[in-house]
């Protein structure tokens, strides 16, 4: 898989039910093929933050809320503090996901962090949409880039 990955032009990994503790099985191969494999940081303590952004790769994956990817109303989690605390272990891009789905929190997020992760409210176009998904996909993603452009 991971060589694949990389002979299709893929240049990074995401794993997201994977715990940072048990990167190390992955990790090698995803360097032989230089693939980074990209880290999630939780709302957790300052140590485990500092800990796990001292050694990513790539991007810093910073999940807005616990519990399972997907719409939410709102993010109450401080995101500012997570994102500081990110770039104080060590100067990486940090993108912010889990839960992003509207323009207003697209851009609420963007004033923290480099960038935004939307996931699950496009599969829930597709699955709407499915064959005649790719025209609101386009203007959903316009509308979300318009927001923090």
């Amino acid at each position: 898989f991971i060589r694949t990955a990389a002979e299709t032009g893929i240049d990074a990994l995401i794993v997201p039910d994977m715990p940072f503790e048990e990167k190390g099985e992955l990790l090698p191969l995803c360097r032989q093929y230089g693939l980074d494999l990209i880290s999630l940081i939780a709302p957790t303590s300052k140590e485990r933050i500092h800990a796990i952004a001292k050694e990513a790769e790539g991007f810093v994956y910073c999940v807005s809320s616990m519990g399972v990817t997907g719409v939410r109303t709102e993010i109450t989690t401080n995101i500012g503090e997570m994102v500081s605390l990110v770039k104080e272990a060590q100067s990486i891009p940090c993108a912010i996901g889990f839960g992003i789905s509207t323009p207003e929190q697209a851009k609420k997020m963007s004033e923290h962090a480099d960038g935004v992760i939307v996931g699950s409210a496009i599969v829930r176009m597709v699955a709407k949409y499915g064959k005649d998904c790719v025209e609101p996909v386009c203007q959903y993603i316009r509308e979300m880039k318009a927001a923090i452009s």
